[in-house]
């Protein structure tokens, strides 16, 4: 479900299916009818199961301290299906969204496309019709049968593989490997996070068939600690920027800031662009994500943990950057993650959970949520607003987290 995408499709009677189908056969014809305006742009192309979103607006806020203009299309949304698309971090208006859904209209493209397809060709044409500089665009599901990939983009970062949809992408990692490295083209440079050894034996394959040069973290460049902050070291380029401090918090958004430096680098060869050493150490500075361990209020804190490879590393943040807090989990998900390995995780820090109920067809019931935990304290919340806001005055941390949609939802209804 895309908040506020119906109300587009019953204005200009353009009709999509809600349903995922993978492949590009769909959105490659439809493309065609919109004269193809994915090949009007400079695309930077980013698949991942998790790392996305910080990754991409660490690039971004490169990008835009470089003097370029920069698009940026992203799923799920923050609040609505507007800020999905963005340009220069300002969500697409109304007005501009009927821009181009009159276009849609008019090109005949109803009735071909999933909704996710759909919004696709939207921010491709937005983009297009404003003519920005650079397209930061994240994969919707996998890689290689995902409606994102019909660029020829400047750079592909792949940041992370772990088991998700498996019913879609596949039951082993080297399977879900396969479907990520699509998106890796022919002698187009590739940035990649730390992989399972299954994982990056099939992307450096492909690599090499594509004759892709690899940047591998780890192998071409790394993080390390620093006096001052962290060190990023890029043993191909030798370039060494110290004094970074990052605003996003947690160890692997070092990593994630990695790749988009390590991108940022081969991108701007291919734009010919001077990358300047003090505006990426401000970027890195200020680069901030809604839901990835933000503090919203006192005591109150979103992350948009959702698997358990997500999971995993909001625990290692919380117990770096909270010791000795006493946690509770404000936790809603949707029915298709492994919630049981996502249960038991948390209950190693936690022993207190609220189960919720939100608006997605995929979501979960707090119900079975509840049967499922192990926790001493398990409730069910009727209504999460009043708890959160009366979290401020708890002696201790309140994370809201499970899903970026029941995210989205909170938001809304917190108006935040």
């Amino acid at each position: 479900m895309i908040l506020n995408f119906e109300q587009y499709k019953e204005r200009w009677n353009v009709h999509s299916d809600s349903m995922i189908k993978p492949g590009l056969e769909s959105i490659k014809r439809a493309l065609t009818l919109l004269h193809n305006p994915q090949e009007k742009l400079k695309v930077v192309h980013v698949a991942g199961t998790n790392g996305k979103g910080s990754t991409i607006a660490f690039l971004e806020q490169m990008a835009l301290n470089h003097g370029l203009s920069v698009g940026k299309f992203m799923s799920p949304c923050v609040v609505d299906v507007h800020d999905q698309i963005q340009i220069n971090g300002k969500p697409i208006t109304q007005k501009q969204m009927d821009v181009v859904f009159q276009q849609m209209k008019h090109a005949g493209i109803s009735g071909l496309l999933t909704d996710f397809e759909l919004l696709t060709c939207a921010a491709f044409l937005h983009f297009a019709n404003e003519q920005v500089d650079l397209v930061l665009l994240e994969t919707g599901l996998g890689g290689l049968e995902d409606s994102t990939n019909v660029v020829n983009p400047l750079v592909s970062i792949i940041t992370s593989i772990a088991l998700e949809h498996t019913q879609i992408l596949g039951h082993t990692i080297k399977q879900i490997a396969q479907h990520k490295a699509g998106i890796v083209k022919y002698g187009k440079p590739v940035v990649i996070g730390k992989l399972p050894e299954e994982a990056l034996t099939v992307v450096k394959q492909k690599a090499h068939i594509q004759q892709s040069p690899l940047y591998a973290y780890d192998e071409t460049f790394t993080v390390e600690a620093d006096e001052q902050g962290e060190k990023y070291i890029n043993f191909k380029e030798k370039i060494i920027i110290e004094k970074l401090k990052r605003k996003l918090l947690g160890a692997h958004q070092g990593e994630n800031m990695a790749l988009a430096i390590t991108a940022f680098i081969e991108m701007a060869k291919i734009l010919q662009i001077e990358v300047q050493i003090d505006l990426v150490r401000q970027s890195v500075g200020c680069t901030s994500l809604p839901s990835r361990f933000e503090q919203v209020f006192p005591n109150v804190y979103f992350d948009g943990a959702h698997n358990p490879a997500s999971i995993e590393k909001l625990i290692e943040t919380i117990k770096q950057q909270l010791p000795n807090k006493r946690i509770r989990f404000v936790l809603g998900m949707v029915a298709d993650k492994d919630i049981e390995k996502v249960l038991r995780s948390l209950e190693t820090i936690s022993d207190e959970f609220y189960f919720v109920d939100f608006q997605n067809t995929r979501a979960a019931k707090a119900k079975d949520l509840l049967h499922l935990s192990k926790a001493k304290k398990k409730v069910i919340l009727k209504d999460c607003i009043p708890f959160i806001q009366s979290s401020v005055n708890f002696e201790g941390i309140t994370f809201v987290t499970g899903s970026l949609y029941l995210l989205a939802e909170i938001r809304n209804q917190l108006r935040i």
